[in-house]
């Protein structure tokens, strides 16, 4: 495993290891968008890293797409992410803050005015959003954006990318994946736009494109990653040229000089093989080599490694379950198992208890 714990260069930092802790969303925030002295907790436990990625981050309002969920677009939610930051730096530690617009993920629910959410197109996800009080509610058919519905979400991403290096992030992500709105934009199934935004895949580009760049000159390339997940079917997202639209963006972005290609395998090493081959920088890769190999394992870091398909590999589950993840990872084992029933919502169990080696 010694791959692993070999130091990298991402951006503007020098990562001592290549071990990264996935974004994953935990629920756990303030009726507010803020997070607590619990999230400053969870990240801390888990500073040894090579670098964290947090939980999905709302760029605005009307860009939350679940109950409980932290933003980065109000001063006190700036303050709260301060807490964070400032102890996993004082553990040595660095982080990155996920931005994500949920898009047609949204609900009338969780807005203050009940607005529609907001989509590339009219067509609704088919799934569900889970509430504390009225159960599952069915995602209502979203309102599609305006043009200038798109240029405010673009300046509202850059306005959050610099809110979170105010807070003491050392970077942020974009989220283009799992069918949020980027991955909105980007798939055919969920973009049947006519004008500059939809249709071709220069046009279905567009949108990802333009947040990233002014992602990047608000904050720096170098403090800039994207996450995609070419071929993915979650949140009803459909696409019938994958291969083609994701590399036909990783050309378009490649002179940014980003910081990182953050990349969720599905399964299809090829199309992994493909992207690796259209991405000029540096890639993290959270690696599932096959339909089989979920959650990933270490084992699986080390393969993508060698293999050449990732400079650093990420991991979401294991670093969930097992905070001091490098210490087992060296030991061989044992791993704590994830406990599902506690990933969303709730308070420390689940979250701030799984036991490090004695």
């Amino acid at each position: 495993m010694n791959e692993l714990f070999e130091p990298v260069t991402v951006g503007a930092l020098e990562l001592p290891s290549r071990l990264v802790m996935a974004p994953m969303t935990r629920s756990r925030a303030a009726d507010a968008g803020q997070v607590t002295d619990l999230t400053v907790e969870y990240y801390t436990q888990r500073a040894e890293a090579g670098l964290i990625i947090t939980e999905a981050v709302q760029p605005s309002a009307l860009g939350q797409g679940y109950v409980f969920t932290p933003g980065l677009h109000d001063d006190g939610q700036v303050a709260a992410w301060r807490k964070v930051t400032d102890a996993v730096h004082e553990k040595g530690g660095r982080i990155f803050a996920q931005l994500m617009h949920a898009g047609r993920i949204g609900h009338p629910y969780l807005y203050a005015d009940g607005a529609l959410p907001l989509a590339p197109s009219a067509i609704a996800s088919g799934e569900k959003l889970f509430t504390p009080d009225q159960g599952m509610l069915d995602h209502p058919e979203p309102r599609e954006m305006t043009l200038a519905d798109i240029a405010l979400a673009v300046g509202e991403f850059a306005q959050a990318a610099r809110n979170a290096i105010d807070a003491g992030f050392d970077g942020v992500e974009l989220h283009g994946a799992n069918g949020y709105l980027i991955n909105q934009f980007l798939a055919d199934g969920s973009n049947q736009r006519t004008d500059a935004y939809g249709g071709s895949v220069e046009n279905r580009i567009r949108f990802a494109v333009e947040v990233t760049r002014a992602v990047a000159e608000a904050v720096g390339a170098d403090r800039v990653g994207l996450r995609i997940s070419p071929g993915t079917p979650a949140n009803g997202i459909s696409e019938t040229d994958t291969a083609a639209t994701h590399e036909a963006l990783l050309r378009e972005l490649n002179p940014l000089g980003l910081a990182y290609l953050h990349i969720m395998e599905l399964g299809d090493r090829a199309l992994t093989k493909k992207m690796r081959d259209a991405w000029d920088g540096t890639l993290l890769l959270n690696p599932h080599p096959t339909p089989e190999s979920f959650p990933a394992k270490p084992e699986h870091g080390v393969e993508a490694l060698r293999d050449g398909v990732a400079d650093a590999v990420v991991f979401g589950e294991l670093w969930l379950a097992n905070p001091d993840l490098p210490a087992r990872i060296k030991a061989g084992g044992p791993y704590n198992e994830a406990d599902r029933a506690t990933f969303y919502g709730g308070d420390h169990q689940g979250y701030t208890d799984y036991a490090a080696l004695s």
